[in-house]
């Protein structure tokens, strides 16, 4: 599940008629409106991909200036970083090792055929 927030610039005169347009399109939820032409909405999308596809609608909503992705966070994203990390090896122990000095390591790219 991926979680968006969105900023909507709209001409302050037809920020009520573009917000009544989002949420009728069914692709955005509406939850700030500033009289000054700006609506903050929140996309709910199951991949990255339809979230994409909804920021896109929404920017091609009629009477929309501009609409720009702000805040994302993707719950399947986070579960495949976490998964990528813990199945990383752990730091090679000359890493953690007090009795070396850092000028004693020497990096190639790939410290593991190192030890």
């Amino acid at each position: 599940m991926n979680i968006s927030s969105i900023i909507v610039r709209t001409p302050p005169d037809r920020l009520e008629a573009v917000a009544e347009t989002l949420e009728a399109q069914g692709v955005c939820e509406v939850f700030f409106r500033d009289p000054n032409g700006k609506l903050i909405v929140t996309i709910e999308a199951e991949s990255t991909e339809a979230e994409v596809e909804a920021l896109k609608a929404i920017q091609a909503t009629p009477g929309v200036l501009s609409a720009e992705l702000v805040f994302t966070y993707s719950e399947d994203e986070l579960e495949q970083a976490r998964a990528h990390l813990e199945a990383a090896q752990e730091v090679p122990e000359i890493l953690n090792d007090e009795n070396v000095r850092a000028e004693e390591i020497r990096y190639g790219g790939d410290v593991r055929h190192k030890l």
